[in-house]
């Protein structure tokens, strides 16, 4: 035994491990704190962490393996429907109808009990026979309602109210008076009823269920569109040759071959070739990075035009793509969910619902009344109570901000986006193609004699006129607005990392990076650096070269290139620093072309960051929220989505990336940065119709729930304030979708 008891003690502890799972049916906190309860009390977890906004729990845990269904099983026993998240490479998208069915039931169900009252409107009395009603209600009442009830038993176990407490007795009551007055009138009597209520109210509600859930989709998306970056097959070089083999298959140290345009799968060096790599993906600047042997590689970059052989120094979770993926996960999980303002009343107002209703019943029956009056009294106030305005406030206020929203151009996916952004203080805006245009622009060309800026340009159209590389294009575009016809160009030959090289005039010349003329003369090269310091700061430079016969090469013209501010940008600034916000741009960008371009847009040298990579952004923007600032970040590019999702507010440009768009909770679909000032006056107006809707929805509670007690309200009385409490609501709600403000950008999208 003692031998036994020594060898269990040198048996080292399992490492601690992570498991993600998600849960299908919490509602509010308490159903977050039962989980969170249910996960710890199982052996060998050190930490939860369960998320209502994504719907998920992170698990730290040190379980054997194999162990690790025990957890799926604690969160089955507490009521709920755990599962393992999928892979997301390959992952098909869900379609953005999934789950609708229930809802379109129970609003086909639901219509034709709505149809007297409509035609009430326009003067014609009719009615459905009571049959008639009870069979279209009763099914949407426990059929697809059945997940109210099942979510209120919850939440009473564990000693609290919610939304769907609050319908589930609502609808039950309004359904249960008029079963009972359909069953006690006279036969031939016509007795109104109340099973509109019930179905309308539960399908309504489940409705709102649904828009929540499928927003909640669009967080795997991003996930999805990241690992989609990553090639599945990479070109091997083994000893039998170039082959393909599945992404998996490659370990650190292969060699692979990279052929032009194809995307890179892996992190490495480059061993053999030049070429140029777009790394858009990576900084967000639209320049291609010239790559020598030695150069890194990043995978997800997009190789240029020159065949390249790399080494592989990191694969799997090692890689940037990984890191960047991580970061994006990390970050949508770590959001706090919004505590709704309902749900934390409704843990208040179900109880106390419930009390004055039992102390109707019982007040009334024990003053001596009549059984069945005492019970009368007691529904009327549970139908009076019944959550119709409630449930309709806070959906009613954003279906009519997220429309007027969309009309102006600006998609709201989020709807926690829409409630956290009316606090914002601070905007924090990525640089390129963002606050710029994106793609670079001939800023300046210094031509020397004897050849002049229309000549020079002239000739390094020509060199370019075959090329797609966007430095090409920018030459290209500067001489088509000059109305300069291109020259023919004879053996015309680029050079991987360089620049092109061809005979223009009967004369040869080279067109290429700055780092080619200082290989080719040094010395001149030197000599020339002053003369360059008056072009614009930061700009990439680019010279023509005249290539003699005889003699040495002699520098024709530097050419300035590089990014322009976007048409609204300066005054999208300006507007955001009126409402008194602090405003901020980050760009992976040096110092001088950031600052530059700051100073462009207006900014303040502080109120610049720049050579800010990806995972420096979502840092940045967490160091402002742990600052106590309430942060919107507005990027358009990959490496912007761990900055989107690690803001209080992720804004993503239309003109942008799909992984941006995902991570973000609000697109601006026009790519307009006077939409982000919309955005954030849009979201204030709806809070408003928010605050407003509970305060008339809780004051027809308010007011009524004393005269049903008192037995001053009857139920078709009750049943008129109910509906009047919801036509308010939905009328101050489309009161904010028909508010149009005087503002620059409030236009249909083009």
């Amino acid at each position: 035994m003692v031998v036994q008891s020594i060898s269990s003690m040198n048996t080292p502890a399992p490492p601690v491990q992570t498991l993600n799972i998600d849960i299908d049916g919490m509602t509010c906190a308490s159903c977050v704190g039962r989980v969170e309860r249910a996960l710890k009390k199982v052996p060998g977890v050190q930490d939860v962490s369960v998320n209502l906004a994504t719907e998920s729990a992170r698990v730290h845990h040190s379980l054997a393996p194999g162990q690790e269904p025990l957890l799926l099983r604690a969160v089955r026993a507490a009521g709920y429907q755990p599962r393992l998240p999928e892979a997301a490479p390959g992952q098909a998208a869900p379609s953005p109808w999934a789950g609708f069915a229930p809802v379109a039931l129970g609003l086909a169900l639901s219509l034709p009990l709505l149809l007297p009252m409509v035609l009430g409107w326009f003067g014609v009395h009719w009615m459905l026979a009571a049959w008639a009603q009870f069979a279209l209600a009763t099914p949407v009442q426990f059929v697809l309602g059945a997940r109210f009830y099942r979510a209120g038993w919850a939440a009473l176990q564990a000693g609290s109210g919610n939304m769907d407490l609050l319908v589930a007795l609502g609808t039950s009551a309004a359904w249960a008076l008029s079963v009972w007055l359909w069953l006690s009138a006279p036969a031939g009597a016509m007795v109104h009823l109340y099973f509109e209520s019930a179905a309308v109210v539960v399908s309504l509600v489940l409705l709102g269920k649904w828009l929540e859930a499928r927003a909640k989709r669009e967080a795997s998306a991003a996930i999805r569109a990241l690992h989609a970056l990553r090639p599945e097959r990479v070109r091997w070089l083994g000893p039998n040759g170039e082959q393909e083999v599945p992404l998996a298959e490659a370990l650190v140290g292969d060699t692979l071959a990279l052929r032009p345009g194809e995307r890179i799968a892996l992190d490495g060096v480059v061993l053999e070739g030049r070429s140029q790599v777009d790394e858009s993906m990576l900084t967000g600047e639209p320049i291609p990075v010239a790559k020598d042997p030695g150069a890194a590689l990043t995978g997800g970059s997009i190789n240029g035009d020159g065949r390249l052989l790399m080494r592989v120094t990191a694969v799997g979770a090692q890689t940037v793509l990984a890191h960047i993926i991580g970061l994006v996960d990390d970050a949508q999980a770590a959001k706090a969910p919004v505590q709704r303002l309902v749900d934390r009343v409704a843990a208040v107002f179900v109880p106390v619902v419930l009390v004055i209703a039992l102390l109707t019943w019982g007040g009334w029956w024990w003053s001596g009344h009549p059984l069945a009056l005492a019970v009368m009294h007691a529904v009327t106030v549970l139908v009076i109570a019944c959550p119709c305005a409630l449930g309709l406030a806070t959906p009613a206020a954003i279906m009519a901000g997220t429309g007027l929203a969309a009309r102006q151009g600006i998609l709201i996916k989020d709807v926690q986006a829409l409630e956290i952004a009316h606090r914002v203080d601070t905007v924090v805006f990525d640089k390129t193609g963002t606050l710029t245009q994106g793609h670079p622009r001939l800023l300046a060309l210094r031509a020397r004699a004897p050849w002049g800026e229309a000549q020079a340009l002239q000739i390094a159209a020509s060199l370019q006129s075959g090329s797609e590389h966007p430095l090409a294009r920018a030459v290209l575009t500067a001489a088509s607005e000059k109305g300069l016809a291109l020259l023919p160009c004879l053996a015309l030959q680029a050079v991987p990392g360089r620049g092109v090289q061809g005979q223009v005039a009967q004369a040869d010349y080279r067109l290429g990076s700055l780092r080619w003329w200082q290989e080719t003369d040094a010395a001149q090269a030197a000599q020339r650096t002053n003369e360059w310091a008056a072009l614009p700061a930061g700009a990439t430079l680019a010279c023509l070269v005249h290539m003699p016969a005889t003699g040495a090469p002699v520098l024709c013209a530097v050419l300035a290139f590089g990014d322009e501010p976007k048409p609204h940008a300066q005054a999208a600034l300006a507007a955001l620093r009126a409402r008194g916000l602090r405003v901020r741009m980050i760009s992976g960008d040096n110092w001088d072309a950031a600052r530059a371009m700051g100073a462009r847009l207006g900014l303040k040298p502080e109120e610049v960051m720049a050579e800010v990579l990806p995972a420096d952004k979502a840092a940045a923007v967490a160091a402002l929220r742990q600052g106590g600032h309430t942060v919107a970040m507005v990027g358009d590019g990959v490496n912007d989505a761990p900055a989107l999702a690690a803001a209080d507010v992720g804004m993503a440009m239309g003109s942008g990336t799909d992984v941006a768009m995902h991570a973000a909770g609000i697109t601006l679909m026009r790519g307009d940065l006077l939409l982000v000032e919309r955005a954030l006056d849009i979201s204030r107006r709806t809070l408003a119709k928010i605050r407003q809707n509970l305060f008339w929805a809780f004051a027809y509670n308010v007011l009524g729930l004393p005269l049903a007690a008192f037995g001053i309200l009857s139920p078709v009385m009750a049943g008129a304030a109910m509906a009047l409490s919801s036509v308010s609501v939905m009328a101050n709600a489309l009161l904010l979708a028909r508010h149009q403000q005087a503002h620059p950008c409030a236009q249909p999208p083009s």
